[in-house]
């Protein structure tokens, strides 16, 4: 049989395509387990917001296929559709045929980091991300001009001109979801031990996150005023830095695993029963260490027993079961929506605990909004590094919740609740947003909210 010079120079083209390298790239068998059914395309934000087939899960899984086998390159027209995804793994919980579309996504934003040279913009603000916000330390320096910045009057200034947005909608985006910095976003004051209130039932460590524990400190000291209060003692380790959610979701292998043996380190002699984690992104990316560190022959068993370990809070709570008398909240009947985190809805499967929990408090009636599974666009830095699609995302999400006619916002990650919180200002919404844990700590307290 005779080869056409033309087929020989397709081939020879072929081969020469830039694409997956052999470390980890996306298995055959998780591509193939996916029957094109197109279940996943209502339930994806990106699609529903792009309206393009290669921008919904199903798409996504025939480039890394054609990636695999040779056929395309991984270049600016393949991954700009891998980067449109959020990473919600509402697809996952949808899927009829139990595709791990988390697993595939996972090791092609590896591939893509290590194999795919980014414009400058997009790499030095990358950098800026993954340089910053997974360190609370330097995070915590650089709130000093961010007060400077919000004292003086600039943040008003800069979104009422719309000023930044023009020089960098990346930087506006990032801009928009800062919160107020008040003195406490500079505390650390939460001691290494709490001793348990009445008899000790469980000893268990406490993560207190980047964002979370200076953005929203409250919500960590309500979360430990909670645990003691029925029955744990708390052990939080100083030398605990970054779960490495913001990277891993990323790609960005190296600095992931180096954050995730630090945090492991950071237990190995606490002797804690269970590891408790108030932020959906935080958890889930917890639970996955033994993934994370799978190559890792010195951690991989350890990687392994500390997720055992690893609970959300609301998890162990509702497990464990509270031990506390609950107060109201209010001297009237509350109306209470609860917002599904992406990471503890679809990536955790903990959607019923939060709720049990919830409605243990007197005098709350628990509404639901519609499309409750939908990301609201935060995705953990996505509203960042594709801003217009987060604030669609956001806008609806908003919607929803304000549709149930609810007075106040329960939100379970750091994320959600910025995000949530930016688009309720933009649609002239003065409705607070708070974590569960905050709410059963006033409960228990006997202190009531001012709304």
């Amino acid at each position: 049989m005779q080869v056409s010079e033309n087929s020989v120079n397709n081939t020879a083209s072929l081969k020469n395509l830039k694409g997956f390298d052999e470390n980890h790239p996306p298995e055959p068998k998780l591509i193939d387990s996916c029957v094109h059914c197109g279940f996943c395309l209502s339930t994806c934000p990106s699609y529903r917001v792009l309206g393009k087939e290669m921008d919904s899960p199903r798409g996504r899984i025939y480039l890394m296929d054609a990636i695999n086998e040779g056929e395309i390159a991984l270049n600016t027209a393949t991954v700009e559709h891998f980067d449109s995804c959020l990473g919600c793994l509402a697809c996952v919980t949808t899927c009829p045929s139990g595709v791990q579309y988390d697993k595939l996504i996972s090791a092609t934003r590896h591939q893509v980091e290590r194999n795919y040279p980014r414009s400058l913009p997009d790499t030095l603000f990358r950098k800026l991300i993954f340089s910053l916000f997974p360190y609370p330390n330097l995070l915590r320096v650089l709130l000093v001009p961010l007060l400077v910045y919000q004292k003086l009057g600039f943040a008003k200034f800069f979104r009422a001109t719309g000023l930044l947005k023009k020089i960098s909608p990346r930087l506006a985006a990032m801009e928009s979801i800062l919160p107020e910095i008040t003195l406490k976003s500079f505390q650390n004051n939460l001691p290494t031990v709490i001793p348990a209130q009445g008899e000790k039932r469980y000893r268990v460590g406490v993560i207190l996150g980047c964002v979370q524990r200076l953005l929203f400190s409250p919500v960590n000291e309500a979360t430990v005023r909670v645990l003691t209060a029925n029955g744990c003692e708390v052990v939080i380790p100083k030398s605990q830095g970054c779960c490495a959610a913001l990277p891993e979701h990323q790609g960005q292998t190296e600095q992931a695993q180096a954050l995730a043996r630090q945090m492991i380190d950071s237990f190995a002699k606490t002797d804690v029963d269970f590891v408790i984690i108030n932020a959906a992104g935080c958890g889930h990316t917890l639970k996955e260490y033994g993934h994370i560190l799978e190559d890792d022959p010195e951690y991989r068993e350890k990687a392994k027993e500390f997720a055992a370990k690893v609970k959300d809070a609301q998890e162990f709570l509702a497990t464990v079961g509270l031990t506390t008398k609950l107060s109201p909240l209010t001297d009237k009947l509350l109306n209470l929506v609860y917002q599904d985190a992406c990471h503890l809805l679809h990536g955790q499967k903990i959607s019923v605990q939060p709720r049990q929990l919830l409605r243990q408090i007197p005098g709350v009636k628990l509404r639901e909004p519609i499309d409750a599974a939908l990301c609201c666009g935060s995705a953990g830095v996505y509203n960042m590094l594709q801003p217009e699609v987060a604030d669609e995302l956001g806008q609806q999400k908003v919607q929803n919740l304000l549709n149930t006619g609810a007075e106040l916002i329960a939100s379970a990650n750091p994320g959600c609740t910025l995000q949530i919180t930016k688009h309720l200002k933009l649609q002239g919404k003065k409705i607070s947003v708070i974590h569960p844990m905050e709410l059963l700590d006033y409960a228990i307290r006997g202190e009531k909210l001012k709304i």
